[in-house]
């Protein structure tokens, strides 16, 4: 009788766990287009801050189908790549790649004032995570026109704050060259000189998130820079 209870015990549980394994799949599975829907919008809405085009889950997409009018990847000489679509490409893939070998996505974009912008993502590491943005560009290749920040697990009230308007703000106009020269911003603790425009105030009590982000603009950008020489106006 002990036997055939355990046995009883044995199969009833083997029984739940593949019911739930197989529940847990169903369920993924059914849950994925939607998850990947909400990536899809949620990047969208990312890219057009980054031009000061304010939008909602439900605008989004058609938001962006009026203001992003092409995107492309290019390569670090700044040629185009054929056969790769710029929305998809995961840049964190593309760090771990030789740099010669990384795509690098540009989206061509209108604002609201009518000015053509071009728009660049960004990839970096933050105090606990990855941290990440879009920087526009006018057509200079060297004035920021809007920056969008954005962290995986950041201190609120600390590093969180580089996902605020009032750190993303100070972007705004500032010049990536100097004298021909590429010299990214620069995030200064303590206060930037606002007469430098290629400095920024660095978040108080964030240092490491403002240093982490202070490298992505910069290692960001310069992988465009023979880019930015062939196609400034």
């Amino acid at each position: 009788m002990k036997d055939f209870s355990n046995r009883y015990i044995f199969i009833f549980s083997l029984v739940m766990v593949v019911s739930v394994a197989i529940l847990l799949s169903l369920t993924a599975m059914l849950l994925q287009p939607k998850q990947e829907k909400n990536v899809e919008v949620e990047k969208k809405m990312n890219i057009l801050s980054s031009i000061n085009v304010a939008s909602t889950k439900n605008d989004a997409v058609g938001l962006y189908a009026n203001h992003i009018k092409n995107s492309y990847v290019v390569n670090t000489e700044g040629k185009h790549v054929d056969g790769v679509d710029a929305f998809t490409v995961d840049l964190r893939a593309e760090q771990k790649k030789p740099l010669a070998n990384q795509s690098l996505p540009v989206f061509l974009a209108v604002d609201d004032k009518g000015d053509t912008l071009q728009i660049f993502p960004l990839q970096g590491k933050g105090l606990w995570g990855p941290i990440w943005g879009y920087v526009s560009l006018r057509k200079d290749m060297s004035t920021i026109a809007g920056v969008t920040f954005d962290h995986k697990g950041e201190t609120p009230g600390l590093g969180a704050e580089i996902n605020t308007p009032h750190f993303e703000s100070q972007f705004l106009n500032k010049t990536i060259y100097q004298d021909g020269n590429f010299v990214s911003v620069k995030v200064v603790k303590g206060g930037a000189n606002p007469s430098n425009p290629h400095e920024v105030d660095a978040i108080s009590g964030g240092t490491i998130t403002s240093k982490g982000l202070e490298a992505m603009v910069h290692d960001g950008l310069i992988k465009y820079e023979k880019y930015f020489s062939q196609n400034r106006k």
